[in-house]
């Protein structure tokens, strides 16, 4: 029997969950990571949010800029995270917190804008046109008949948007961005299971959690929903 199964056996297999170690660093360690988890997933779909509506509605209005709004927003989806954390760093953003931000909103605009855009667009004309004929005013459409009708395509990009911040942030640890990731990366330079395990299923009930709660919303907030529980 060679040298490592014999220290195999006295010390016997490695815990793939250190359940002792879960409880003792469950206050100091895991809740302020599941914190800055979910403080940088809902700081960034909030800032996305300002960004994407406003534009997303110019773009229903005036559909010259949609083009190139897709466009730019396209590309900012498509770079790899790691790339466009370390674009972020070279061009002169200290580690931390705000370049995983940044990543997070310009990867969520092109989702909302686009849904925005589809929620819009999904308006039945002819319902446009019998507001106008009550002398509502384009504002007054907008807010009272278009965006509470575009809501669930709107909603459905929100859910989207939502579960891909919260999977990529995981990733801003890689630099100091903090969050669940730290307990991801911690625990593969440790080589110790039990934090990578904790950090993966934190994350992903995380996102199944905010998934369902926006599904929750959009049916709740669904004005002819309200009518029938009416």
């Amino acid at each position: 029997m060679s040298d490592l199964a014999l220290l195999q056996d006295v010390i016997g297999e490695p815990k793939l969950i250190d359940w002792n170690w879960l409880k003792d660093n469950f206050w100091e360690y895991i809740v302020p990571a599941f914190q800055g988890h979910i403080f940088l997933s809902s700081i960034s779909i909030a800032i996305a949010l300002v960004i994407a509506l406003p534009v997303g509605i110019l773009c229903a209005r005036y559909r010259k800029a949609y083009p190139p709004v897709t466009v730019v927003t396209g590309i900012l989806y498509s770079i790899p995270s790691l790339a466009l954390f370390a674009i972020l760093v070279a061009a002169g953003v200290n580690v931390g917190p705000t370049p995983v931000i940044i990543a997070l909103v310009a990867y969520s605009l092109l989702i909302l804008i686009r849904n925005t855009v589809a929620g819009i667009d999904a308006v039945p004309p002819e319902t446009i046109d019998a507001a106008r004929g009550m002398g509502l005013t384009s504002r007054q459409i907008l807010f009272r008949v278009e965006l509470p009708l575009a809501l669930p395509i709107i909603v459905a990009g929100i859910r989207i948007a939502t579960v891909t911040i919260i999977g990529i942030a995981t990733i801003g640890a890689y630099i100091h961005g903090g969050g669940l990731g730290q307990l991801i990366f911690d625990g593969i330079n440790r080589q110790f299971p039990t934090m990578i395990i904790a950090g993966a299923v934190l994350a992903t009930a995380l996102a199944i959690f905010a998934d369902v709660v926006l599904l929750g919303l959009e049916r709740y907030l669904r004005p002819w929903a309200r009518a029938r529980r009416a």
